[in-house]
């Protein structure tokens, strides 16, 4: 594995780290934050499969984008979309007034994270 795709790789260990660590929290869980950074490891480890396989790809929050991008070295992940579609709200709309999670979404962002991050992690080599 490259190294910069390891780094990719350890950003996207951090954020899901930080998902479930946020969504399990029993005082004041911050669930915005929990399905941000289950956006942010999927955005991640997109990047890290972009990135070892040497496709280029704009600084982009668009998890969608980046599939189609991925697509060209990784077709069956097409059967991912629909998590990504789900996931790609949280990049940007919930981090400002007017829209907030609650348990029940990021319960269901962190379950999507974790799909989208075993497969991932098996593409690239590594274990789950």
């Amino acid at each position: 594995m490259k190294p910069i795709t390891r780094e990719w790789v350890e950003k996207a260990e951090a954020d899901f780290t930080t998902s479930r660590r946020e969504f399990r929290a029993r005082k004041s869980p911050n669930y915005d934050d929990a399905c941000f950074h289950a956006q942010q490891c999927a955005e991640k480890y997109l990047k890290a499969r972009l990135q070892e396989a040497e496709i280029p790809f704009r600084p982009i929050h668009n998890l969608l984008a980046l599939l189609d991008l991925v697509i060209k070295v990784e077709p069956l992940w097409e059967g991912i979309r629909s998590l990504l579609q789900a996931l790609n709200t949280f990049a940007v709309d919930f981090r400002y007034p007017g829209e907030s999670a609650d348990k029940a979404m990021a319960k269901a962002a962190l379950a999507s994270c974790s799909k989208i991050r075993e497969l991932a992690r098996s593409s690239l080599g590594l274990k789950s």
